[in-house]
């Protein structure tokens, strides 16, 4: 996660801006828009509606991450955990000797993916699964 901090703090520009959802979005209000979703699938949606393909793609994806994991990190123990640990760690190592804020982006939707797929699995498996 350490890396992770040190590309956000990269990619913290209050000047990033984007057309998203036909009007023209600040860095902050695509994640307000993120965090207002009512579903991890929903956050990602929006991530893949709002990227800008670079370094600024990290606060988004942390939303994404976010918003995913309120729905299986709290039951998330022992293996099962340390496999979701493992993958995030396999999405941060993945790009990191490439050059070029593309591959910023790349990691963030990698880490997104891996926190979407794990929402599925808890989501699926509860008592109310369809």
């Amino acid at each position: 996660m350490a890396s992770l901090a040190a590309i956000m703090s990269m990619s913290a520009s209050p000047a990033l801006a984007a057309v998203c959802m036909d009007k023209s979005m600040t860095q902050d209000e695509i994640v307000d828009t993120i965090n207002a979703q009512r579903s991890c699938d929903g956050a990602m949606k929006v991530f893949r509606v709002c990227e800008f393909g670079a370094s600024g793609d990290v606060l988004l994806g942390a939303a994404v991450e976010k918003k995913c994991e309120a729905d299986f990190l709290s039951g998330l123990k022992g293996a099962p955990k340390r496999a979701y640990q493992h993958e995030m760690q396999v999405c941060d190592r993945k790009y990191r000797n490439q050059s070029g804020t593309m591959y910023i982006s790349f990691t963030a939707f990698c880490r997104a993916e891996v926190a979407q797929r794990y929402s599925h699995k808890a989501l699926n498996a509860g008592p109310n699964a369809r």
